[in-house]
């Protein structure tokens, strides 16, 4: 598309990164439907090839005028194919180039800060965004050097498939999440170690001869004596003279 640009527009300087983003501007604010963005590009197209065929064109249209204004009074017939092949290509321009911006950027984002990608279903459309997708990765795949970029060309993919079916994508980092979360199998360990050790505490309080009424309530409560075996000298004479 930019060497066509190029040849069509030969006074204006646009870089292939500009115009990919100008394409992706038309294709997501829809300024054009279908049916306007084929007739732009039939008439773009033939413009490029008009001084080519100029010369050998020029003395039929001298020797036969009355073709010609036959020719220009009929009227021109559009066939629907050229619309669903212009679209097509658009939308394989807006891929090829989210496909590049997500691959920039993930091979400029260390690996913890990048995003979590969902699940996607696997439905009709996601792989055929797949499957066209997966000819565009030949060319970043030879080039790679090793497998840290190999990596980050494989998630750029996936991350460019995301953006491409509108699939939401958080933007917290992998590390974000997790480094402040605390599992529940941790915190429920960490809750029967603190009460342990409060019990554990007050237990040595109530054998060293502590008689207080918090100290008793606990040894009583919170001790299944009969299973452990484990009563004290002068056990029920502290428990009965902390009931009087």
């Amino acid at each position: 598309m930019h060497r066509l640009f190029a040849e069509l527009e030969p006074s204006l300087t646009v870089t292939e990164q500009n115009l990919a983003d100008r394409v992706r501007y038309i294709l997501r604010s829809n300024i054009f439907d279908v049916a306007e963005l084929g007739r732009l590009r039939r008439e773009a197209v033939p413009s490029s090839d008009e001084n080519a065929t100029a010369e050998d064109a020029a003395p039929q249209m001298v020797e036969q005028p009355a073709n010609v204004d036959a020719a220009v009074n009929t009227p021109v017939v559009v066939d629907s194919n050229d619309d669903g092949t212009v679209a097509q290509e658009l939308e394989l321009e807006h891929m090829r180039s989210t496909l590049e911006e997500a691959i920039v950027e993930t091979r400029s984002t260390p690996l913890e800060n990048r995003p979590r990608l969902p699940r996607i279903a696997l439905s009709k459309r996601n792989r055929a965004v797949v499957r066209a997708l997966n000819p565009m990765l030949v060319t970043y795949l030879e080039a790679s050097r090793d497998l840290c970029e190999t990596d980050s060309i494989l998630f750029g993919a996936a991350l460019a498939v995301c953006r491409i079916i509108g699939a939401k994508v958080s933007t917290a980092g992998r590390a974000t999440g997790h480094s402040s979360a605390i599992p529940a199998w941790r915190r429920r360990i960490e809750e029967r170690i603190a009460k342990a050790r409060a019990l554990i505490g007050r237990l040595i309080c109530f054998r060293s001869g502590n008689n207080r009424p918090r100290i008793v309530r606990t040894v009583r409560d919170g001790v299944c004596w009969d299973k452990c075996q484990f009563v004290p000298a002068g056990y029920n004479a502290k428990t009965d003279g902390a009931h009087r």
